[in-house]
């Protein structure tokens, strides 16, 4: 993620071997999701996840912007019924209507 720009440390993109202190804010991009997390602490070592977890916390306004883009994509996809390939029954019958003329 660091290498392809989708982490920025305090505003700022960084690079891979960037130290990060208590307090920093990580801005990360994950898919169509922007995540804003605050360090709370750190680790000398790698830690499973739920004790990782207990390292950072998101903000309140990244849970907000979240949920509210997932809810436009979610109303998006529903308001255009040609979004989706068409299933089986209504292949064949595109395939009858396109064979109809000939």
């Amino acid at each position: 993620m660091i290498n392809g720009g989708k982490v920025q440390v305090n505003g700022q993109r960084c690079k891979p071997g960037r130290k990060i202190e208590v307090g920093a804010t990580l801005t990360l991009w994950q898919g169509h999701d922007e995540k804003e997390l605050v360090v709370k602490g750190l680790s000398e070592k790698r830690l499973s996840a739920p004790l990782a977890q207990a390292l950072y916390e998101e903000t309140e306004d990244s849970i907000a912007r979240r949920i509210e883009r997932a809810e436009q994509r979610r109303l998006m996809a529903d308001a255009d019924p040609r979004a989706s390939r068409p299933d089986k029954k209504q292949r064949r019958a595109l395939l009858r209507f396109k064979n109809q003329d000939e």
